[in-house]
């Protein structure tokens, strides 16, 4: 009677047990699993919120447990703004060519091609150069071309899109930029009375940068080196070139215009309801 009793206590003692292990490993899984909703609204607080990060995880747990779900593609989108707004250009752009690989028809394509050139090169926003003043001419400017080329793809492709006049004036932005770039080290050469390439430099800005901010500075490089040189008919051809088109070159500036990150890019691009 007594082992009987025993056994029975045991027995109850198990079912407990395994009840409340059970309990756990439900409560775990709710939690891993949440539905897909609840991570994208998630998301949406976080970005509004300027938590890019905590963002970026919600949207990447939709892509990793709901890959095929409602806001799989939705969250693929919206990765590219929140790695973007969080400074990660790289991620921003990986996850651009990932989009685009992945959804060539998608009714946001346009968003992830000017999103791609827009994060190859934002250097210019960085804290540095807003506080120190770095001259970006006077830096590495490969990526400045990167953008260059992916904005002029986006423009070929999406003539008609709503990101079309930021695109266009990111790339005179950009144009004077690389302008700048081959000037700078085109007085370098003239400080160093290296005159022939310091020329190369000049007239490649002319002929492959036209109408840019640079102009009339390429062709003072030029008036000048011509005359070191002693070459008398090319300088005086381009003094007369300076002073036929002195009025067209009135606005030296290199500034884009100022625009809001947020109000281009918005935070839901083709949002799902």
């Amino acid at each position: 009677m007594k082992k009987k009793t025993v056994s029975i206590i045991y027995l109850s003692i198990s079912i407990i047990a395994s009840s409340v292990v059970l309990s756990g490993c439900n409560s775990d899984q709710q939690e891993l699993e949440r539905p897909e909703k609840m991570y994208y609204d998630q998301a949406q607080r976080r970005m509004k919120g300027g938590n890019y990060f905590g963002a970026i995880d919600s949207l990447t747990a939709i892509e990793t447990q709901y890959p095929f779900g409602k806001y799989a593609e939705q969250a693929q989108v919206e990765l590219i703004y929140a790695h973007f707004m969080n400074g990660e250009n790289d991620a921003a752009h990986s996850s651009a060519e990932r989009f685009i690989r992945l959804h060539p028809r998608h009714p946001n394509i346009d968003y992830a091609y000017f999103m791609k050139g827009l994060s190859s090169f934002t250097a210019d926003k960085s804290i540095m150069v807003r506080v120190v003043g770095t001259d970006l001419s006077k830096r590495d400017l490969s990526g400045a071309k990167d953008s260059f080329s992916e904005l002029t793809e986006f423009l070929t492709r999406f003539p008609d899109s709503q990101y079309t006049p930021y695109a266009n004036q990111r790339i005179i932005y950009l144009r004077n930029l690389i302008a700048g770039g081959e000037l700078a080290a085109a007085d370098y050469y003239v400080k160093r009375k290296a005159y022939v390439a310091a020329i190369r430099r000049a007239n490649y800005v002319i002929e492959n940068i036209p109408n840019s901010s640079e102009s009339l500075r390429a062709l003072k490089i030029l008036s000048s080196s011509y005359q070191a040189l002693g070459y008398t008919e090319l300088y005086e051809d381009t003094q007369a070139l300076i002073a036929l088109n002195k009025s067209r070159f009135g606005d030296d500036s290199n500034e884009e215009s100022s625009w809001s990150w947020k109000s281009i890019l918005g935070i839901n691009p083709g949002s799902s309801s």
